[in-house]
């Protein structure tokens, strides 16, 4: 047992960013100047109350990302020098966003411990690489990301903090094997264990799903399969749970391999980003010719999904409304009933639908997945999902790309359970899907983001939506001149949403104009990039006659995107013709 002395080191205060659900995220060379990752985890010691610090165990982990091996090393010394009792690691620093939210609420160490935080090294579905993006967030006892009350506090100890407390004289830890490494510092005993990143999440995936249900869809000859990793973290548990556990073939799998730079790719499960999955699926510029009947892809840090037919898309809004319509009984973890239901504001109304026709609790609440964590903590929900690839349970208090491809797989093998031998057609996901929106009717809806705009114009663009809502009128006399076929709006605000569970008020959340037809226009500026501003417009049609909902959605919702487009002025304040990615 190695011992070592805690030293305190000046640090000069930095601009830094407030850290909300997402934490601090900026470029890896960024974080590589002296003492800034230190300003951060230390400003994160000083915000979280004793109890949580002083012989407290910790996980620190992510998605793998270039830099992270340097920054583990980092907060376990800083760990040590604040009197963390010991930290938990995964093998080689890999463990998903929602892995780590299952081992902070279900793991036990060897010695009895349960973790009370942690540090996730991510920046989510953003590039990775020397001059990409790296991030950092904590997340509580409960699994998930911290509320704004601890974050704003970080945020303040950031901007005056003038030193840090580590332990420099501990070596690296070798966080390739599992293990227990002991040291003897001023306030006793401190452990570093390095743990399988997979064990504990398989755990709660079979807790969870009929796991010999969904292998003899996965391993029937007349089902086929593909999951895209995108070199993401998802690839340490995709061999794992769908090939070792399901059955899968190892074929199914593509760019499965974790790493530092993704491939070189964007890790961002979307149509655009998920170029190789979309074209084997049937879709994109260049499709196979035989695809599979059932896709994935998974984002940097697993936490994010985008689920595909053959030849078919499944938006995120239509994804969770799909799988609450069929949890009951399809998923053996809500048998029981669900407890209510919730989505992000600019999600798609598919799940309201289905919450009015199955009688549940419904909620709708700003961007963020802590808003869902507050329901779920107080009993209040089951499932919940955002547009923007964000799916989840209760299970945990994050989203969790992987959990939502069991489901679907839960959904196929429940409803395929006696189709499996014969002759007899398997159910398709789009079959699911059309047979959907035929019970409930179709959100049309899709997302244009414009990306890296200057932070005036975007400003200015925002200010102007506002000036439009004073007038309704006026409004709709614009609207009837750009498409007469366009409904007129009856509603229009910035949305405000107060937490059912703790009151707090949430202001200012997005510009929202709502149309007597059910359709909506949202606009939201996003701080989820290192630079620049990202403009987020999100256009929304609803459909109730079946005979109608199996139009083209570019095509069906062209005169309202025109709408949004024109309206907004949003060429004159930005200077783009045209989105950046369209999703």
């Amino acid at each position: 047992m190695a011992s070592f002395n805690v030293t305190s080191k000046q640090t000069n205060p930095f601009e830094g960013q407030k850290p909300g659900t997402s934490g601090l995220r900026k470029k890896v060379t960024v974080f590589q100047q002296p003492n800034y990752l230190h300003n951060f985890v230390q400003a994160t010691f000083y915000a979280l109350s004793v109890d949580r610090v002083h012989g407290a165990t910790l996980v620190v982990s992510g998605d793998g990302r270039y830099f992270s091996k340097e920054a583990i090393q980092i907060i376990i010394k800083m760990a040590a020098g604040n009197h963390v009792r010991r930290v938990w690691v995964a093998q080689n620093g890999l463990l998903s966003t929602p892995a780590v939210s299952a081992v902070i609420r279900e793991r036990v160490g060897h010695d009895g411990a349960k973790a009370t935080g942690a540090f996730i090294l991510t920046a989510s579905h953003n590039p990775g690489g020397p001059h990409e993006d790296f991030g950092i967030k904590y997340n509580m006892e409960n699994g998930g990301p911290a509320p704004e009350s601890v974050t704003n506090q970080i945020f303040i100890h950031t901007t005056t903090i003038k030193e840090y407390f580590i332990a420099e004289d501990i070596p690296d830890v070798d966080i390739s094997k599992t293990g227990v490494t002991s040291f003897t510092g001023p306030r006793g005993q401190f452990d570093v264990e390095v743990f399988d990143s997979t064990t504990d999440y398989i755990k709660l995936m079979k807790s969870i799903f009929d796991f010999r249900l969904i292998k003899k869809l996965l391993t029937s000859p007349k089902f086929s399969f593909c999951y895209d990793a995108l070199h993401g973290v998802a690839g340490a548990y995709a061999h794992k749970i769908f090939v070792e556990e399901l059955g899968a073939d190892e074929s199914s799998l593509i760019n499965c391999v974790p790493k530092e730079d993704f491939g070189g790719g964007h890790p961002d499960p979307n149509l655009t980003y998920a170029k190789e999955l979309v074209a084997r699926m049937g879709l994109g510029n260049s499709p196979a010719s035989d695809p599979p009947e059932f896709g994935a892809a998974a984002d940097g840090d697993a936490d994010r999904n985008m689920v595909l037919g053959k030849r078919f898309f499944v938006t995120p809004s239509d994804s969770v409304a799909i799988i609450a319509a069929n949890a009951v009984e399809a998923i053996p973890y809500f048998a029981s009933g669900l407890k209510g239901v919730a989505r992000s504001m600019p999600t798609s109304a598919a799940l309201d639908v289905v919450a009015k026709a199955l009688g549940l609790k419904f909620f709708e609440v700003p961007t963020g997945w802590k808003f869902f964590g507050n329901l779920m903590d107080a009993g209040m929900c089951s499932i919940c999902g955002e547009e923007s690839f964000g799916t989840g349970s209760d299970h945990i208090r994050e989203k969790d790309g992987i959990w939502a491809v069991l489901a679907w797989l839960s959904i196929l093998a429940f409803k395929n359970k006696d189709r499996l031998h014969g002759d007899e057609k398997l159910i398709s996901v789009e079959e699911i899907v059309l047979n959907h929106w035929s019970t409930y009717g179709r959100h049309y809806y899709t997302r244009y983001d414009y990306e890296n705009v200057e932070s005036a114009g975007a400003n200015e663009l925002m200010a102007n939506l506002v000036k439009l809502q004073y007038d309704l009128g006026e409004l709709n006399v614009l609207i009837r001149k750009l498409r007469p076929e366009v409904s007129f709006v009856i509603k229009a605000d910035e949305f405000e949403y107060k937490d059912p569970v703790d009151g707090s008020i949430s202001s200012k959340q997005g510009i929202r104009f709502i149309f007597n037809d059910g359709s909506r226009l949202i606009y939201r500026l996003s701080g989820t990039g290192s630079v620049g501003a990202i403009i987020r417009v999100y256009i929304e049609q609803y459909e109730k006659d079946s005979t109608k909902t199996g139009r083209d959605s570019q095509e069906a919702l062209a005169p309202l995107v025109d709408v949004a487009i024109k309206m907004s002025k949003m060429e004159q304040f930005t200077g783009r013709t045209a989105p950046t990615v369209i999703t």
